[in-house]
């Protein structure tokens, strides 16, 4: 893998890749966690007003048409850290991929009619969420779950923010967080020239230093319990635990746990729980480690009848797991190292996780991941249980 500089502070990767397929990823380091309270999905709105047209290419069907019409593909997507655009075509098309990205960020007109368009589009967004419990849980579970750290807060915002926003507004954030020395690129192919055709797009200039300012989230003290009655026929819970960010060595292990736990239907979680009792009809656990938080979770699908058994069960295989045995923990590391290696076959999966691991401390751990996995011990799954598992945030999407 090679890293460069370029003049005006853009951190370019390029990893070469023996395939017909490139793949172009450009990270922003912004996202909901960079918001004020007046700013609430200000990230996100903005990812989509960059395909709505620029001064080269004025509409959404001409840029979508650029790499569509080659047989490519583009997309995006904002979370609570970061910014996310990439375009995969074939390597001969390379030059048309860097050009479509280039110019949709440093040209993008942000037309007021656009705006006008996207914000309806947005709104409808956060009502499809509000509306679907397995997505709306976890935007339950963070604004539980967190006191004061500003994952707390819905990638997608505030309707009445997003209704509120103006041309100005949109462009003064754009022109702060979408400057060179704030974005990292990733190219994952076999590209030559790729130094130069950057250089030669990516022609905007340095910007001011962007800072995050750092949050202190309190360590869980009690189990909290969030309750919302809805409409539905089944019962939706999520349990989570406060753990920490992913370049701390802890986070290594909880993958481990995850793999023990919540790996398809071989994880814990779903043969006791579902596979034995029939209790529930999605059940599974997810590790989620970011540059700046961290959660542990459990989820399920029940009858609302169910929800004291399953509760009492998910404490139950956790407890289990500080007597682990040496099968168990090779089981879930194979699993996470199958896991992550055919994911990495796919060249978009290696430029995402390019930009993450840099954004989260060094991209150096992306290439010792499978070592560290293969360092957890026993003792280690047993000293993590103890830390971070006595306290959990319960939030319940109640059905009839």
């Amino acid at each position: 893998m090679k890293k460069v500089v370029l003049d005006n502070g853009l951190t370019v990767y390029f990893q070469q890749n023996k395939s017909n397929a490139v793949v172009i990823e450009v990270m922003v380091k912004v996202g909901s966690n960079n918001e004020t309270e007046t700013e609430r999905g200000i990230s996100h709105f903005i990812e989509h007003m960059v395909f709505e047209g620029t001064k080269k290419r004025p509409n959404n069907w001409l840029i979508s048409n650029e790499i569509e019409k080659i047989g490519g593909e583009f997309n995006a997507y904002t979370t609570n850290e970061r910014t996310c655009f990439y375009v995969k075509v074939l390597k001969k098309h390379f030059t048309k991929g860097v050009d479509v990205l280039s110019d949709i960020l440093q040209n993008s007109l942000f037309d007021p009619k656009d705006l006008d368009k996207e914000k309806n589009i947005v709104i409808k967004e956060i009502d499809l969420v509000h509306d679907e419990p397995r997505y709306y849980q976890w935007d339950l579970l963070q604004r539980t779950i967190f006191k004061k750290h500003p994952s707390k807060n819905p990638v997608y915002g505030s309707k009445n923010v997003i209704k509120n926003l103006n041309r100005e507004k949109v462009m003064d954030y754009f022109n702060r967080y979408y400057v060179p020395n704030n974005m990292i690129i990733s190219v994952v192919g076999d590209v030559k020239g790729w130094k130069k055709e950057l250089e030669d797009k990516f022609v905007f200039e340095k910007g001011k230093d962007v800072t995050l300012k750092k949050v202190n989230e309190p360590v869980a003290k009690s189990n909290t319990l969030k309750k919302e009655k809805r409409k539905i026929a089944s019962t939706y819970a999520a349990m989570g635990f406060k753990t920490i960010p992913r370049s701390h060595p802890d986070s290594y292990i909880l993958d481990v746990i995850n793999g023990i736990l919540g790996r398809g239907q071989s994880g814990r979680m779903f043969t006791e729980i579902r596979g034995k009792k029939g209790l529930a009809y999605d059940v599974g656990t997810q590790n989620l480690n970011d540059s700046t938080y961290g959660y542990f979770a459990v989820y399920a699908t029940i009858d609302k009848k169910n929800l004291p058994l399953v509760k009492k069960m998910i404490f139950a295989e956790i407890e289990k797991l500080k007597k682990i045995n040496t099968i168990d923990l090779k089981e879930a590391k194979d699993y996470i190292e199958g896991d992550y290696l055919l994911d990495i076959e796919d060249p978009q999966k290696v430029a995402d996780q390019i930009v993450y691991w840099e954004q989260v401390k060094s991209v150096d751990l992306m290439n010792s991941y499978i070592k560290k996995i293969k360092e957890v011990t026993i003792a280690d799954v047993r000293r993590v249980i103890n830390k971070y598992f006595n306290y959990h945030t319960l939030v319940v999407l109640e059905g009839k």
